[in-house]
């Protein structure tokens, strides 16, 4: 894996695989929030409670900060999270009539997973050559 990569970053470039990685980040993300807002939604029959909506969201918005500062540990401490995002999802996906919304899920948090592993990568990689380290 780990040449796999080192090939990966010979052949693209660091500066482009962190920009690939953190465009996935952004849109995993985006859909990931909406997503869970869906879910919330469909989880309540009547009406729009704030309560479950932060319970499920907050976790995610936490995160903003990191994202925004583009800092690799808070990445790599959201792509952790994202897999309890993914746990949600496929317990969603069994769930009869929602399927489809749980399966949406499960695959952005993978996404968001994916994207935040290699931007935390490539990013910290990034910030070492540019240290001259």
């Amino acid at each position: 894996m780990r040449r796999w990569l080192e090939e990966m970053e010979g052949r693209h470039g660091l500066d482009s695989l962190t920009d690939r990685s953190r465009q996935l980040v952004l849109g995993s993300f985006g859909l990931l929030v909406v997503l869970m807002m869906t879910w919330v939604v469909v989880l309540q029959d009547e009406g729009i409670s704030l309560g479950p909506m932060l319970a499920f969201i907050l976790p995610l918005i936490l995160f903003l900060p990191s994202i925004i500062g583009r800092r690799p540990r808070g990445h790599a401490w959201l792509a952790f999270v994202s897999l309890l995002y993914f746990m949600i999802g496929v317990n969603v996906a069994i769930l009869p009539g929602v399927g489809l919304l749980g399966m949406l899920i499960a695959l952005s948090s993978l996404a968001l997973f994916t994207g935040c592993m290699f931007y935390a990568r490539f990013r910290s990689r990034q910030m070492k050559a540019a240290s001259g380290a």
